[in-house]
């Protein structure tokens, strides 16, 4: 069970992320539809774990490893945005959240 603060914190950090992704790190994510789904703090707040949607889903693989190579640079523009709020900047990774694409192969399955 999560904290207020985590909730808030978590929230916080999920809309950071996504304008990062909109404005500084748009380099990052050029040609695709990236969604910041959730995000969730341990209760010291030192790790975050950033769960994002891709569209096309095929280009999942690349999207995460370049997300992991740039993980310095999204943690050093998240520490700007947050410095007020807490002491340390969370250490960041990333994971797909496919459920998307479940739910598309659902929708594909019913179809037939």
């Amino acid at each position: 069970m999560e904290t207020t603060r985590q909730q808030k914190v978590s929230k916080q950090i999920q809309k950071d992320i996504a304008d990062i992704f909109q404005k500084e790190g748009s380099h990052l994510v050029r040609g695709l539809l990236v969604t910041v789904t959730t995000v969730r703090v341990s209760p010291d707040f030192g790790y975050a774990k950033i769960y994002v949607s891709v569209f096309p889903f095929d280009k999942h693989p690349e999207l995460l490893k370049t997300l992991e190579e740039n993980n310095w640079f999204i943690r050093r523009q998240l520490g700007q945005r947050i410095r007020n709020q807490l002491k340390v900047v969370p250490e960041l990774q990333f994971f797909l959240d496919d459920s998307l694409e479940y739910i598309e192969n659902i929708e594909e399955a019913l179809n037939r």
